[in-house]
């Protein structure tokens, strides 16, 4: 899917104020990208990483 038609949403840590924040288009496959460098690059993991990279998270 193009990037632009991925349903993206901010971090739950993000301030909303415009600053250092990272979106998450989650799926089949995860996406992560900065706000401030939306067009730079993506950071894309399987589903099944990204679960447990953020179950890790959490522990």
């Amino acid at each position: 899917m193009p990037n632009e038609q991925r349903p993206w949403h901010k971090s739950s840590y993000s301030n909303g104020e415009g600053g250092n924040c990272v979106e998450v288009s989650e799926g089949p496959t995860t996406y992560l990208r900065d706000t401030q460098n939306r067009a730079l690059a993506e950071l894309n993991l399987p589903a099944h990483e990204w679960s447990a990279f953020l179950t890790t998270l959490t522990r």
